[in-house]
């Protein structure tokens, strides 16, 4: 079987990790080249369009969050209004990339020192997944993921020090994809989105 190169664009550094673990997951030989973005929604919103012209040449593969759209539709349909190039896949997380790891339930409640009880059993119905998991984080019986994911008490910030570190150490070594697929049918789909993703040479 011959490789499929592709170049990646994501949010942060979490959801490169996440999308590295599903191209390795799908076992189509997808070779990964460079890594844009980390540089948050508005970039990927910013950049889309010249990701889609440089589709021609080599396919790109996409990952943002729906966050407040409707659907994953309506955020296409807005951010992309010239035809999409077939080697462009672009794949939308419903609502966050963070709805991909509630859905491993029990893993994550090991990972994080929570009963898995306390794991919502429909992640991607959550309208704000990250601060879910963070409120799971700051419950946890372990003080290395207190500190590490959550804020501190009285702090501003949304995330601890370590969250995005330790999230993706999760997501490269813990996470059962198979587990999680059946819990979350966004990420079901993109999924089978890139089992069967045939670029146009």
């Amino acid at each position: 079987m011959s490789l499929i190169p592709v170049d990646i664009a994501v949010e942060d550094a979490l959801s490169e990790t996440v999308v590295r673990r599903l191209l390795d997951y799908a076992d189509r030989g997808y070779a990964v080249g460079v890594a844009y973005g980390r540089r948050g929604y508005g970039y990927l919103r910013s950049t889309i369009q010249g990701w889609n012209r440089a589709a021609k040449g080599k396919p790109f593969v996409v990952l943002t969050d729906l966050d407040r759209y409707p659907c994953p539709h309506a955020l296409i349909e807005e951010w992309l209004p010239e035809p999409k190039h077939p080697n462009l896949l672009l794949r939308v997380a419903v609502r966050e990339v963070e709805s991909w790891l509630l859905a491993d339930r029990i893993n994550l409640a090991r990972y994080l020192s929570i009963s898995p009880n306390r794991v919502p059993v429909d992640p991607d119905s959550l309208i704000d997944a990250k601060a879910s998991l963070v409120d799971l984080a700051g419950r946890s019986r372990s003080k290395d993921v207190r500190a590490g994911i959550a804020p501190k008490r009285g702090s501003t910030a949304k995330q601890g020090p370590d969250y995005n570190a330790s999230l993706s150490d999760f997501a490269s070594s813990t996470w059962d994809i198979d587990a999680a697929r059946g819990n979350s049918p966004s990420l079901a789909r993109t999924l089978a989105r890139l089992g069967t993703f045939k670029p146009v040479w």
